[in-house]
């Protein structure tokens, strides 16, 4: 979602700065487009390196009988791919 706000955010600045030639007194939208176009750029960096860091679990769960005693043992096991710090 991230990825697409910022390509929204890019390219309503664009427009903002090279489509729209109206003059407001107070306001200036190149100066807004600029930021906006930053912003966009920002936010679409953000989301690549947020897409590049997910990660991914496993999570395995297994269920035996012990001979010893009858009971039922349940055993659950999780791995973690990804940037791991080892």
């Amino acid at each position: 979602m991230s990825i697409g706000a910022g390509i929204a955010l890019f390219a309503i600045g664009a427009i903002l700065v090279f489509a729209v030639n109206v003059e407001i007194d107070f306001v200036n939208l190149d100066m807004i487009g600029y930021i906006l176009m930053g912003a966009g750029a920002l936010v679409l960096l953000i989301g690549i390196v947020l897409l590049a860091r997910r990660r991914s679990t496993e999570t395995v769960s297994r269920t035996a009988v012990d001979p010893a005693g009858g009971e039922r043992v349940t055993r659950r096991s999780t791995t973690t791919s990804g940037d791991e710090v080892l």
